[in-house]
């Protein structure tokens, strides 16, 4: 299989909400054009909702270069702007996949079915358009407006040298999945999902404990049907769960990246020492960390009967600028210089996960597509070059 994560995406914006319009969308007039016989790569990204694809996404996007990136067609408010899911720049487009819904809002309350379920979705369509990008052809693809719950007029997508799609199902289809480069799978425990949502909707919006354990259950057979299965054909699983430092902690977490072997133009990142197994409690020192401590570790596993890397941070750094000390240790980073992941994460050091581990396996993942996608081109160029000299 070619290489695939349930994780995320390549844009600096989260989506937006636009007003419709009852005439078709054109491009972003970002300079979105293809090179003479570049092929766009595609990766993938599967998560359940709120379990942090926006962050990742703008991790990926900063590690690309972040200039020109935005909604397509700019947005509500700007001159001819329409409502969007789909963000692009000048190296990528992330397409959500909810714009493949059958159904509009209405619609499945009529066929009492949630859009976790994959009857409500138009996988024909999806790999049709994913197809077509792959091959550099345009495609109208429509758009679920999440504002209201309509389908709205379709917009136009031209590729880019990156297409991202990235929800609920982007490997339940094995014809998408033959077409994706690399696929990520966001892993958010149950116990930890129920910890973020609690401080959002209770102490942030006022909800009820009652109603939110409702919601929880109510979707809970759905996500372990339609969306958890996915894991399995994922190249690169963030796993988030509770940590394993102090059993009474409810907000530290240990954060797992399980990394496929034998992936084309991808090499698992390690510490210390590539195909060891190793456990490091990092100095105080050089690494400040809040109880309950901190603890990383490497090992080599099975996942779904595939040989996997596993790279683990357990705890919460002070400083960022502090994990250059941790990024020192690492082999197969990815990174163009010294510090560059570290550097990275204070880009972003006000988003979600930047003093633990996600933050850290959602860079070093980013890195991991930078790479592949730089592996990929020069693979492509070296080919187009013998080409020419053998006609020539």
């Amino acid at each position: 299989m070619k290489f695939s994560m349930t994780v995320g995406a390549l844009v600096a914006a989260t989506s937006t909400a636009f007003a419709p319009s009852s005439t078709l969308r054109g491009s972003s007039a970002l300079n979105m054009a293809l090179k003479d016989g570049q092929t766009p790569i595609v990766i993938g990204l599967a998560a359940d909702s709120g379990c942090g694809k926006s962050t990742f996404m703008r991790r990926v996007t900063s590690t690309f270069g972040r200039e020109n990136c935005g909604p397509l067609g700019g947005g509500f408010g700007t001159e001819g702007g329409w409502e969007t899911n789909t963000l692009v720049s000048d190296m990528a487009t992330v397409i959500c996949l909810d714009d493949y819904h059958l159904n509009d809002r209405e619609g499945r309350k009529v066929s009492g079915l949630t859009a976790l379920n994959t009857a409500e979705q138009k996988f024909d369509l999806m790999f049709e358009h994913v197809q077509a990008l792959k091959n550099g052809e345009t495609v109208m693809k429509p758009i679920y407006n999440h504002v209201n719950g309509t389908l709205d007029t379709p917009e136009k997508i031209e590729p880019t040298p990156v297409i991202i799609i990235e929800g609920l199902h982007p490997f339940v289809d094995e014809r998408v999945r033959d077409l994706i480069d690399f696929s990520l799978y966001l892993d958010i425990s149950a116990d930890v999902k129920l910890n973020w949502k609690i401080q959002r909707d209770m102490e942030e919006r006022g909800h009820s404990l009652e109603s939110i354990m409702a919601s929880i259950e109510a979707r809970k057979p759905d996500f372990d049907a339609y969306i958890e299965p996915q894991k399995e054909f994922a190249d690169y699983v963030i796993e988030v769960l509770p940590t394993d430092l102090d059993e009474e902690d409810k907000q530290t977490l240990k954060v797992r990246a399980i990394q496929k072997k034998g992936v084309a133009d991808f090499n698992p990142t390690y510490l210390f020492d590539e195909g060891s197994e190793v456990t490091w409690t990092p100095s105080a020192d050089k690494l400040s960390s809040p109880a309950p401590g901190m603890k990383l570790s490497y090992t080599q596993e099975q996942y779904f009967g595939n040989d996997v890397a596993v790279l683990t941070m357990d705890g919460t750094f002070d400083n960022i600028q502090e994990l250059v000390y941790v990024e020192s240790n690492l082999g197969n980073a990815n990174s163009k210089f010294y510090g560059e992941v570290t550097q990275a994460m204070l880009s972003l050091a006000d988003s979600p996960g930047s003093n633990n581990g996600t933050g850290l396996m959602q860079t070093l993942a980013a890195f991991a597509i930078r790479e592949l996608f730089n592996k990929k081109s020069a693979a492509a160029k070296l080919a187009a070059n013998k080409e020419v000299a053998a006609a020539a």
